[in-house]
């Protein structure tokens, strides 16, 4: 139940808890099913919302738990996923007056941070899953000082030295540290 009625939200505002399978969410069943990670846990979701005129503030916190693989090592590894956010919900959006111009502005939802909901009811199913996407670490790591592997031999240096002389790595692009741009 991602959906908040507005007529539910009174003046003291709405509290909501709820888990929801990861599957639920289209972006996610789609990493799923590409095994980009694996959920172990429900999202589990704890939102407030208020209205305030004609938008409807939602703040909350997510959390669950996926299995990611390292960026360095490649070695799959658990880790909990976590996010606090604020979105806002509107119908309409509010004319905002330019004082230069004497004229009303017109803005669309990128421009005021607004998300449009039609009806009586708002889905929470987007902001939600944008939100559990943001919360995946840009380059994921075991752990903060991973080694990685070798690039001779390809051992995981995490387990211990594999012996090879990587001071004289043949790397292609070396030739290149000694090219002088000319400038005209």
């Amino acid at each position: 139940m991602m959906r908040i009625p507005i007529d539910h939200i009174k003046d003291a505002g709405l509290s909501l808890d709820f888990e929801e399978k990861p599957e639920t969410f289209p972006v996610l069943a789609d990493m799923i099913n590409k095994n980009e990670c694996k959920f172990f846990a429900p999202i589990k979701t704890r939102l407030k919302t208020i209205r305030v005129g004609d938008i409807v503030e939602v703040e909350g916190n997510i959390e669950t738990s996926v299995r990611l693989t390292c960026g360095r090592c490649l070695k799959e590894f658990e880790t909990i996923l976590e996010s606090h956010f604020a979105l806002g919900y509107t119908r309409e959006l509010p004319g905002v007056k330019d004082e230069s111009l004497e004229e009303e502005v017109e803005l669309n939802a990128e421009d005021t941070g607004l998300i449009y909901f039609r009806g009586k009811e708002i889905d929470l199913q987007t902001g939600i899953q944008e939100q559990i996407v943001m919360a995946f670490p840009l380059r994921p790591l075991c752990r903060e000082l991973c080694r990685g592997l070798c690039p001779k031999c390809g051992t995981n240096l995490n387990d211990g030295d594999c012996g090879c002389d990587r001071a004289h790595f043949d790397n292609q692009f070396e030739i290149l540290k000694n090219l002088k741009i000319g400038r005209k």
